[in-house]
């Protein structure tokens, strides 16, 4: 059965203004929207800066409850308006709990639920551990209009277990909202092209399509922390179920050849658009065999940090 959908994958530039960085977002939706995709996705934490890079409780004060959010609020009704589904990356505080969350809004405005980032980096310039709790969500994947879709946080994305989990849950499309970019120590580091690469293989080796969102431009954080702060590449970009990149934000002409991503893309705001077929995904998955020849049985390992039980 034929089930063509179109996935867009959007990223910008933030800035110190919240109020500007919303309305960045919302002129990026509507052109995705009015290019005619279906299912769009917001780069992380897109509402501020990615504060992050230094340990501070005064960033905690940034972080809101989920019922009542205004920016929940903001970009569901706008989900309702352009009838596509949009979920929505935001800083949630529940209770005494710090999370970096994602709202699932449909294509009529209602939040299909929430997913908090479960692998939570600590790293120098990526210090999250001092600000989000692991999340409690578990892999979750959420039945939408265009599509039933499954949805991992940035350093997520790195764990090929979160992207197997939410295919088997039937994740018809997996998206990654990230921000990613220079490493502080050391800036002669380019994960780049190692990036790219693993999400390609997730979108390949469970034969589900991906939409990757990353933030641009360098950003540094207001007194007394200025000297501080991160330079994002972008690169955003959409897979196919084969892991050939589709489309990508900032590629130059021609780039795209052969499935690959442009090893070099233009740090621009924008957006791209690609139509994938889920229906002829979902055969290919039945037919290709990865789902039947699994054995769970013999996985147990990767149910261990180290491997393997401890000696009794």
């Amino acid at each position: 059965m034929v089930r063509k959908v179109m996935l867009a994958a959007t990223q910008f530039e933030c800035t110190a203004d919240k109020a500007a960085n919303a309305d960045k977002a919302e002129e990026l939706v509507r052109k995705a929207a009015a290019a005619g995709a279906n299912i769009i996705l917001l780069q992380e934490l897109f509402h501020g800066l990615y504060w992050c890079a230094v340990q501070d409780p005064a960033f905690l004060s940034w972080a809101a409850p989920l019922e009542g959010h205004p920016l929940l609020a903001r970009f569901g009704a706008l989900a309702a308006e352009l009838g596509v589904v949009l979920p929505v990356p935001f800083f949630e505080r529940h209770n005494n709990a710090h999370f970096n969350s994602v709202a699932v809004m449909d294509a009529d405005g209602s939040c299909k639920g929430v997913y908090r980032k479960s692998h939570i980096p600590d790293g120098p310039g990526y210090t999250e551990k001092f600000y989000f709790n692991p999340g409690d969500t578990g892999f979750r994947v959420f039945d939408t209009k265009y599509g039933r879709i499954g949805i991992a946080i940035c350093w997520d994305q790195w764990f090929p277990e979160a992207a197997r989990a939410l295919a088997l849950q039937g994740a018809e499309v997996v998206l990654f909202p990230t921000a990613i970019g220079s490493e502080p120590q050391d800036p002669a580091l380019d994960s780049y092209g190692h990036w790219v690469r693993v999400q390609q293989g997730h979108a390949g080796s469970n034969l589900v399509p991906i939409i990757v969102s990353n933030r641009i431009g360098a950003e540094r954080l207001p007194p007394p922390h200025q000297a501080a702060g991160n330079t994002f590449y972008g690169g955003s970009f959409i897979a196919g179920p084969q892991g050939q990149v589709l489309a990508q934000v900032g590629a130059a002409p021609g780039a795209l050849a052969h499935g690959n991503a442009d090893p070099a893309p233009a740090r621009v705001e924008g957006f791209c658009v690609a139509e994938v077929d889920l229906g002829a995904a979902a055969a290919a998955r039945a037919a290709w065999g990865v789902y039947r020849d699994r054995r769970p049985e013999l996985y147990g390992a990767l149910a261990t940090l180290g491997g393997s039980r401890p000696p009794l």
